[in-house]
C-alpha cells in the first residue's frame, strides 16, 4: 500500500509524492515561548514526531524544521495587541531574551521527556531578520506589498489565490470585518508584514521602512523556504492555524515566489479537557508538567497516539487511566519476552514467523492511511494477544523466535511509535498497578487473618509490608495503606 495523507488544500487523502526523490522537507510551526508547554503543544509535537519516524522508516531522508516563535506574535495572533512575549516578560521583570531561554528550555525538557525527537533546525524568528526582511522588499517590489507609516502590509485582492487553503472567501472576509478596522489598511484583510515599533518596544530591528519588528505569518514562510526551498513537502500545524496563519503564508510565498509553496498540508485537531475548550479562563488549562506530576510522559504520549492526530483529544482522568493501564498491559508482554529470553533454548524460528509478517502488514496499512496510529496500536495489542497466549502454553519458544518478536516490539512500538521505550528498568517499568494490587490483596488477607484472630500471621504480613516501605493504617472504616 502507498501512503496517503489527508492534505487540508485539497481536502482528500493524497498520494505521497516528494518533490525530490526520496529526500522529504517537513515544517512544522512551533511554539511561541512565552510560558511552558501544554497539551496542545503535545498532541500537535508527538504526532509529527511519529510522521517523522515513519517517513525515516520508509528510508526517505527527512529534513525536519521546527521553528521557535520568539517575537512578532501578537496577543489577538494577527496584527493587533501586544505582543505576547514582550508582554510576559515585563510581567516577570526579566528581558524578552531572558524569558525566551527559559521557555525554550523547557519546552525542550517536556518533549525530551515524551520520546520526541529534536527536530533537525529549530530556527528562531529573531536569527532570521535579514530573510525576513528580504522577503517583505520582494514582495513590495512586485507590487504585492505596500507602507504606511512605517508598516508593510500584504495587499489581499493582489493574490488571486488568497482563501484556497482555508475555503474562506475574500469578500466574506471583509463582510464580516469587525468595525474598527486598522485605517493603514487598504482593506480589512490585509495583513501585516512588518509593523513599525512604537517608542519603548524593546524589540525592534532597523529596515527600509524605519525600526520594527517581524508579522507572525512572516516569519515562517522565510524560515521555512531558507531551509528547505520555496516548495516544501509537508507543512504541518495546528487546525487553528490554517487561518488565518497558513492562508498567509501561502499568499506571501507563492506572491514571492511564482510557484506552488506546499505539496501537503496536514492539520492535527485541537485538545478539550472533559469535553470543554482548554482555556486559561475557564480553569482547565493543563501543562505538561502538572500532566506529569499524575501521569509519565510516556502514558501521555500513548493517550496522545490512541486518537488520529487530525481527530479531537478530549483529556480526562478517565481517559489517562485507562491509557496508563493499556500501555502497562504492552510493557508487561514486552517484558514477559524479554525475561523468557534470558534462558531460551536456541532453535529455528517456528511457525510464529507468519504471525509476525501478518501484524507487520497490518501495522503498515494502518500507517499508510494517513498516519493511523489507533490502527497500528490495534495491531500492536493483537499481536500482544498472540503472544501471551504462545508464552503461557507451556510450549518451547526458541531463542530465535523470541527475539523475532522483540524486534517487532522494537521496530514498530519504539522505532515508528516511540511508546516501547530502547530499555526497561525491570523493577520499575510497567508494574505499578500490579504493585498496587498485590498490596491491596495482602491488606486484605491479614484483615482476614486478624477476624480469624490468626494475630501472629497478620503481624508478619504488616511487618514485611512495613520492612518494604508499605504502611498499613487500621481505621474504623477500614484499613488503608501508603508508601512510606
Amino acid at each position: 500500500m502507498t501512503l496517503r495523507i489527508y492534505n487540508t488544500l485539497t481536502r482528500r487523502k493524497d498520494e505521497f509524492v516528494p518533490l525530490h526523490n526520496k529526500n522529504v522537507g517537513i515544517y512544522v510551526c512551533g511554539p511561541t515561548v512565552y510560558d511552558h508547554a501544554h497539551l496542545g503543544h503535545a498532541k500537535s509535537y508527538v504526532s509529527f514526531d511519529v510522521v517523522v519516524r515513519y517517513l525515516r522508516y520508509l528510508d526517505y531522508k527527512v529534513r525536519y524544521v521546527q521553528n521557535i516563535t520568539d517575537v512578532g506574535h501578537l496577543t489577538d495572533n494577527a496584527d493587533q495587541g501586544e505582543d505576547k512575549i514582550l508582554k510576559r516578560a515585563q510581567m516577570e521583570r526579566v528581558e524578552p531574551m531572558e524569558l525566551v531561554e527559559k521557555y525554550v528550555r523547557s519546552y525542550f525538557e517536556d518533549m525530551d521527556a515524551m520520546g520526541v525527537i529534536r527536530p533537525d533546525i529549530s530556527p528562531r524568528a529573531t536569527g532570521h531578520i535579514p530573510e525576513q526582511i528580504e522577503l517583505v522588499k520582494t514582495l513590495v517590489e512586485k507590487g504585492y506589498a505596500y507602507e504606511v507609516a512605517g508598516s508593510v502590509y500584504f495587499d489581499v485582492h493582489k493574490f488571486e489565490g488568497y482563501g484556497k487553503l482555508s475555503g474562506r472567501k475574500l469578500e466574506e472576509l471583509e463582510a464580516g470585518a469587525r468595525i474598527e478596522v486598522n485605517p493603514e489598511k487598504r482593506h480589512p484583510a490585509d495583513f501585516a508584514l512588518w509593523k513599525h515599533a512604537l517608542p519603548g518596544h524593546l524589540m525592534r530591528w532597523k529596515s527600509l521602512w524605519g525600526e520594527g519588528f517581524p508579522g507572525w505569518h512572516l516569519e515562517c514562510s522565510a524560515m521555512s523556504m531558507r531551509y528547505l526551498g520555496e516548495t516544501l513537502d509537508i507543512h504541518g500545524g495546528g487546525l487553528d492555524n490554517v487561518f488565518p496563519h497558513h492562508e498567509c503564508e501561502v499568499a506571501q510565498s507563492e506572491a514571492a515566489n511564482g510557484k506552488q509553496f506546499v505539496r501537503h498540508w496536514m492539520h492535527n485537531n485541537m485538545v478539550t479537557v472533559n469535553g470543554q475548550k482548554m482555556s486559561k479562563s475557564l480553569g482547565n488549562f493543563v501543562t505538561l508538567k502538572d500532566a506529569f506530576k499524575k501521569y509519565s510522559p510516556l502514558t501521555i504520549r500513548f493517550f496522545i497516539l490512541s486518537t488520529r492526530y487530525n481527530s479531537p483529544l478530549d483529556y480526562s482522568d478517565d481517559a489517562l487511566g485507562a491509557a496508563n493501564k493499556g500501555i502497562e498491559r504492552l510493557h508487561n508482554t514486552v517484558l514477559n519476552v524479554l525475561e523468557k529470553l534470558k534462558d531460551a533454548p536456541s532453535g529455528e524460528a517456528d511457525i510464529f514467523k507468519e504471525k509476525i509478517d501478518e501484524y507487520k502488514a497490518l501495522f503498515l496499512e494502518a500507517m499508510d492511511d494517513d498516519f493511523n496510529t489507533p490502527g497500528a496500536i490495534a495491531a500492536l495489542f493483537d499481536f500482544s494477544r498472540e503472544v501471551n497466549t504462545l508464552l503461557s502454553a507451556g510450549q518451547r519458544v526458541s531463542r530465535e523466535t523470541l527475539e523475532d518478536i522483540n524486534s517487532f516490539y522494537s521496530q514498530f512500538g519504539g522505532e515508528i511509535l516511540g511508546i516501547v521505550p530502547e530499555s526497561f528498568d525491570f523493577k520499575m517499568a510497567g508494574r505499578s498497578d500490579i504493585e498496587d494490587a498485590l498490596i491491596s490483596l495482602l491488606s486484605e488477607t491479614r484483615n482476614k487473618l486478624r477476624a480469624a484472630k490468626h494475630w501472629q500471621l497478620s503481624d508478619d504480613i504488616r511487618s514485611e509490608l512495613t520492612k518494604l516501605g508499605i504502611i498499613l493504617e487500621d481505621k474504623p472504616e477500614g484499613t488503608t495503606w501508603k508508601k512510606g
